[in-house]
């Protein structure tokens, strides 16, 4: 009898350390059934925008919620991956979906500095959360992680995981995959990018939005050195790699430089005949639009009516900042780049903040960072408003918001955005092809298209077509038509009377059509139009 009393707490102490194994096996055995199906991940299709391309397949536009490129795994440089696996997965190619050395370092790392300031999630995991979990942090989607993580390593190969992570993971500026991300950030392909490109791509996954080095340039080269750092610890890269790497400017693109060719107007054009075919799925299909625009037409027709727009402008008086801040709350470089966080870039013409004005020489921070120094020629467009002859309103001080380009000797000078538009527009008149088309001076500031929606009377120019009607009704060229004086009633023309004039108010009398057309006769014209009707010519037309 005392051995069986003795037996139970002996079983009590047996089972106790084993009692949290088999609750997780339990838990498992009750949630892997339940796990999604990994289908989404065989047969991968994300979203792909849709593009619009020039003659000879140059990006001119991109529109979708998400901007993506695929890119096999095959595809993606030695460089590229290996900054991937030294900023968050060094032994991918080891583990089984969960890092065991990897927990244990990040539980050490967190456990002697305090907080948790060191996460342990695998590539794998990483996949998972961003096909099938949300991004609360509980127990539970944890679990579920870790799970799923076994689960696709399980039954997809580390290649095919890994190019799943390249293509799918969110990295700023509405890039999703390391091949948008390249095209965005660096206006290239990721076959192309540098060892110090590679890293920044690379340190993008942990917080996009901190690490973005367009907004934040300088918390994007710390995450940068970082990556550096680990892929030399890991002899990915050697000291004469790092030490290049290290000091090598990065320079990014802005939002108004990322398609090489100023198409927005005739890229919002394809957009809009597209999506009146397809909808919504326009924009998640991966559907792609070939123009008869010419790439070099294109940028050679934005650049003049830029620059005759502006030129226009020059010749007229300068209007005044564009607004104002006060630099006695403060003048540090994040107080600055906030300030003009609102002002949107318009191509070369930069807005700047006035650190210190006078008459001679202007000094101003440009939005991104550059200390710019205006003086001489650059100052001419706006000398009145350095002076104190003007009114408030309209002198640079301190703290103006101005607009700053550069000549073309590379020298600062002090501009305006114009307030006068102007439309460009050329193509083949056998085939209708539109090789350029510029719809106004900025898409971003104003979408109005001036060579669609500017509704305008047509004037003499629709007269060779009136002429070409008359051709067809068996007049030629030698046809004597009499310019002479006309008047229709109010009964004819349903209102007031009329009695149309020549251009120069006089008359020639009879005259050959050839010469009418020559002259623009108007008299000549509207006799044409009465003799082939006016139901006739429309039909023509």
């Amino acid at each position: 009898m005392p051995s069986r009393r003795l037996l139970l707490p002996v079983l009590i102490i047996l089972v106790l350390p084993l009692l949290p194994v088999i609750l997780l096996g339990l838990a498992v055995m009750l949630a892997y059934p339940t796990l999604p199906s990994l289908d989404m991940l065989v047969d991968y299709r994300p979203k792909i925008p849709l593009r619009i391309y020039s003659a000879e397949g140059m990006l001119l536009g991109e529109f979708g919620e998400e901007r993506r490129a695929l890119v096999k795994i095959s595809e993606v440089p030695e460089v590229m991956k290996n900054a991937i696996l030294a900023a968050e997965d060094d032994r991918f190619y080891q583990h089984g979906g969960v890092d065991y050395m990897g927990v244990l370092r990040a539980a050490i790392s967190n456990f002697t500095s305090g907080g948790a300031k060191q996460g342990a999630s695998t590539i794998t995991m990483q996949v998972a959360r961003n096909f099938f979990l949300s991004k609360e942090k509980t127990m539970t989607r944890k679990f579920n992680e870790v799970l799923l993580a076994f689960k696709i390593e399980h039954n997809l190969s580390k290649d095919e995981i890994l190019q799943l992570y390249f293509n799918q993971i969110y990295l700023g500026q509405r890039a999703y995959g390391f091949a948008s991300a390249a095209q965005i950030y660096f206006g290239k392909p990721l076959s192309q990018v540098t060892v110090a490109e590679a890293a920044m791509l690379a340190g993008l996954p942990k917080a996009p939005s901190s690490y973005n080095p367009v907004v934040n340039p300088k918390r994007a080269k710390l995450r940068q050195l970082y990556v550096l750092r680990r892929m030399h610890e890991l002899h990915f890269i050697d000291d004469e790699q790092l030490n290049i790497a290290q000091q090598q400017p990065v320079v990014t693109r802005r939002g108004n430089q990322e398609f090489g060719a100023k198409s927005d107007h005739i890229s919002e054009m394809a957009r809009q005949a597209v999506y009146e075919k397809y909808q919504e799925d326009a924009y998640t299909q991966g559907l792609k639009v070939y123009t008869t625009i010419r790439q070099q037409d294109q940028l050679v027709a934005y650049r003049s009516v830029r620059m005759g727009v502006l030129e226009y402008d020059r010749r007229h008086d300068y209007r005044g900042p564009e607004g104002f801040i006060d630099l006695k709350k403060g003048n540090s470089e994040e107080y600055l780049e906030e300030a003009l966080q609102d002002v949107a870039d318009n191509d070369d013409l930069k807005p700047a903040v006035v650190l210190a004005a006078s008459s001679k020489l202007v000094r101003a921070y440009c939005k991104g960072g550059e200390v710019a120094e205006i003086k001489g020629e650059g100052l001419r467009f706006a000398q009145r408003a350095l002076g104190g002859k003007v009114a408030l309103n309209q002198r640079i001080n301190a703290g103006s918001i101005i607009r700053l380009q550069k000549n073309e000797k590379g020298a600062w000078q002090i501009s305006q955005l114009p307030q006068v538009e102007a439309a460009f527009v050329s193509g083949n008149p056998r085939d209708g092809a539109i090789y350029a088309l510029v719809g106004g001076f900025d898409f971003n500031r104003n979408q109005f298209n001036r060579i669609t929606q500017a509704w305008r009377q047509p004037g003499s120019s629709l007269k060779p077509f009136i002429y070409s009607a008359a051709l067809e009704k068996g007049f030629t060229p030698a046809t004597l038509i009499n310019d002479a004086p006309l008047m229709f009633d109010a009964e004819q023309t349903g209102s007031e009377p009329w009695e149309p004039r020549n251009y120069d108010g006089g008359f020639e009398g009879p005259m050959r059509m050839r010469q009418g057309l020559t002259k623009s006769k108007n008299l000549v014209s509207i006799r044409i139009l009465q003799s082939i009707s006016p139901q006739y010519a429309q039909d023509y037309l």
